[in-house]
């Protein structure tokens, strides 16, 4: 029987290796297995997909394959939405809406400082970045428009209101009910809240992700 390896020096010092072609086979047995096993990681992490149209921002679906810069944003972002009350349901029986837009404010704040603080060569990441832009738009285009249209009129109509003695034995949950456009304004924070809670639980599952 032939060795599977045999390593030759004749009287001229010349060096011949032979390799059985049963461990060539083997190896490439076992690259070929390598192989498999990472194009079968990549498609779980190609599972992983986002439908804009849950955040209100279009049609688009976007594939990722997040690596830890990106379950790191992620988390980051889940746990400002999970510890303000942007990313909670909100209940106007109860909530302020004065202090609901401080929140979104603070949230806008942070939101830029944890985009800022991603070195701009994770940016080059395609995914990286898709994740980026995403929250990106969350912000200019999910909660920036009701904003525009909404927070200052309220504000400025509800300070009037806390200043007026008439109204001084209210709560302020009675008092925002009676500004003249409540119900219009009442359906678009509930529209707004809905996606901002789909957007959370998207990041939830974004860092859940094996």
């Amino acid at each position: 029987m032939k060795p599977l390896l045999s390593l030759v020096i004749d009287r001229s010092l010349s060096i011949s290796f032979t390799i059985s072609g049963i461990i060539l086979v083997g190896a490439a047995f076992v690259l070929i297995a390598c192989a498999l096993w990472k194009v079968r990681g990549r498609r779980s992490w190609h599972a992983f997909e986002i439908d804009e149209a849950e955040f209100g921002l279009g049609s688009q679906k976007i594939k990722l394959s997040p690596n830890i810069t990106d379950k790191q944003i992620a988390y980051k972002i889940w746990v400002e939405l999970s510890t303000r009350k942007i990313g909670l349901p909100i209940d106007l029986e109860h909530d302020v809406v004065s202090e609901i837009y401080d929140s979104w404010f603070n949230f806008f704040s942070v939101t830029r400082e944890l985009i800022k603080e991603v070195p701009v060569q994770k940016f080059a990441r395609p995914d990286t970045e898709k994740i980026i832009r995403l929250s990106i738009e969350v912000l200019n285009v999910g909660i920036r428009p009701h904003l525009t249209r909404w927070q200052a009129r309220f504000r400025r109509w509800y300070d009037r209101q806390l200043a007026n003695s008439e109204y001084a034995e209210q709560h302020p949950q009675e008092i925002q009910r009676q500004f003249p456009e409540f119900p219009e304004l009442e359906a678009d924070l509930l529209a707004v809240n809905a996606r901002l809670i789909s957007y959370r639980e998207k990041m939830y599952e974004l860092i859940r992700r094996n």
